[in-house]
């Protein structure tokens, strides 16, 4: 079998099945395109396979001294008969869109579909913490796609250490371990999934460590549904109120409520490799999406063609204001944004300055309130007023 792939920087998978045709997966493409018409044999599989290291419980395997996946199939004798290969990259400044929530030493949840880029988005965050920051990060790196395959981890996290996994369902000892034995002031975890290594990544964050973790999922609000993960939110409870107290709130007597502080502070929810929804505040965001309002979020887009800049979108929303008399009031107070443009941005490292709020806001009108991104296309943008909206009392 000769194989010969085209648009190889384009290329995401790779799939092998007995007696099928190769595919490819490649960026930014819909569907899988056939790389030979010749069908895969037992020879051919084999001398795949012979050119990979061996395969963990979780039928996962690495080449050694690179970033890429291969993955087993299986039949009902344990015989493999096809192979998913993942190509993995180590992508320099894929991060920066979130730079300023890597350098504030909170914790941070990316949530995203599988192969949206959140193993390579937290890749780069521990080499950018372990370099730029020079924190003492330690990488629970269980399949070996952050660090890379064999004893010498890639060069793509940097001077981060990294501890290998022996077996899939000990990756909550290894947390733990890494802990109490290695003394991190920053631990990175891929692919969150179950209800034990949740419980670890909530001990983890309770002892002033900084937590950057991912999990498979579309939303924060699928996160919220999922039984083995709702502790990464602080849990969900559900909570009966009197009658008078329901009649206050405008909602039936039985509520959903979060049971405690989630482990995370901010999350980051992974639309596209160059796009993304950043809740900076986690907690604010559970509330609000328990209590059926929109949440309060940013529109992130990284400009990878051109300057490299950061795309900034505001998302306005009307908010219900409570009168004095009890009555509700659909307003929307809108603040001119005064732009001011600037030197135009040469270098990827360059991006728009991070926007603050003015003001301070209540936890219930940060709920209420739904964000927008504002764009800058090749120019640095400065906000003399950067809020756009925001909730009063009308008295």
């Amino acid at each position: 079998m000769f194989l010969c792939v085209t648009n190889r920087n384009k290329l995401i998978n790779y799939y092998m099945r007995l007696e099928i045709c190769n595919y490819r997966r490649l960026l930014k493409r819909k569907g899988n395109g056939p790389v030979i018409e010749s069908e895969n044999s037992h020879e051919d599989l084999k001398h795949a396979i012979s050119k990979v290291g061996d395969f963990s419980d979780d039928n996962r395997s690495g080449i050694d001294s690179s970033l890429h996946r291969i993955s087993a199939i299986r039949n009902r004798k344990m015989q493999i008969i096809g192979l998913t290969c993942r190509v993995g990259r180590a992508v320099s400044g894929s991060a920066d869109i979130i730079r300023d929530l890597v350098e504030g030493g909170g914790s941070i949840l990316v949530i995203g579909r599988p192969g949206v880029g959140k193993t390579t988005l937290i890749r780069e965050i521990a080499r950018m913490l372990a370099d730029d920051q020079r924190k003492r990060v330690v990488i629970v790196d269980t399949s070996n796609e952050i660090g890379g395959d064999g004893d010498v981890p890639h060069a793509g996290i940097g001077r981060a250490r990294r501890m290998q996994v022996p077996n899939v369902n000990m990756q909550h000892n290894v947390m733990i371990e890494a802990v109490e034995n290695h003394m991190p002031e920053t631990i990175i975890i891929d692919e969150i999934g179950t209800e034990l290594e949740a419980l670890a990544a909530s001990t983890i964050a309770q002892r002033g460590v900084q937590l950057v973790g991912t999990a498979h999922g579309m939303t924060i609000d699928n996160i919220i549904k999922n039984p083995s993960l709702q502790i990464l939110v602080g849990g969900i409870e559900s909570v009966t109120l009197g009658d008078e107290e329901a009649r206050k709130r405008k909602v039936q007597k039985t509520i959903l409520e979060r049971k405690g502080s989630p482990t995370f502070t901010c999350a980051v929810e992974m639309i596209t490799r160059t796009e993304c929804r950043v809740h900076h505040r986690l907690d604010a965001t559970v509330d609000a999406i328990l209590a059926g309002k929109s949440p309060l979020f940013e529109i992130r887009h990284m400009d990878t063609e051109g300057y490299g800049s950061l795309k900034l979108i505001p998302m306005f929303q009307e908010n219900l204001i409570e009168e004095s008399d009890g009555s509700l009031k659909s307003i929307s107070i809108l603040q001119e944004n005064y732009v001011e443009e600037t030197e135009v941005i040469t270098s990827d490292k360059e991006r728009c300055d991070e926007v603050e709020s003015d003001e301070e806001v209540e936890d219930e009108d940060y709920c209420s309130k739904q964000s927008k991104t504002w764009k800058s296309s090749g120019i640095e943008i400065k906000r003399k007023s950067p809020v756009c909206v925001y909730t009063c009392k009308v008295t």
